[in-house]
């Protein structure tokens, strides 16, 4: 296994893993705490979460693109997921702190299109795929 590949694949178990941590903890810990809406909220950073997870480590064992084009997804993947996921759980539970991530809201959309251009990456880069 390759440097790049083994950082997306460590990198897909650890957001993997706290997809699971934190999904277990929203369905658990805080199904008391916040309403309806608010868990589905939260329920949401958790599937991209692991849909990203899992994305992550097909990239890494995709043999036909680039280390180069591996590595742009890792970095477009990485901070999206952070920004994306990471403010929805904040927004989700908003109420439980004393910092109001409405004020940074504007966050999940960018971190939402990092996520997408990571996918643009990967499906540009597939299309320049010679085959046989």
């Amino acid at each position: 296994m390759d440097k790049v590949e083994k950082k997306l694949a460590t990198t897909a178990a650890v957001f993997g893993l706290i997809a699971v941590l934190i999904g277990a903890f929203g369905a658990h810990g805080l199904k008391q705490l916040i309403d309806v809406d608010q868990l589905q909220t939260f329920e949401t950073g958790v599937k991209y979460q692991m849909y990203h997870a899992l994305f992550l480590l097909v990239i890494a064992n995709l043999r036909s693109i680039s280390f180069r084009t591996k590595s742009t997804i890792w970095v477009l993947v990485t901070i999206g997921l952070i920004l994306f996921s990471g403010s929805i759980y904040g927004l989700a539970t908003n109420d439980l702190t004393s910092f109001d991530f409405k004020s940074i809201a504007l966050i999940t959309p960018l971190g939402g299109t990092l996520l997408i251009s990571g996918w643009v990456v990967l499906f540009v880069n597939v299309l320049k795929i010679k085959t046989k």
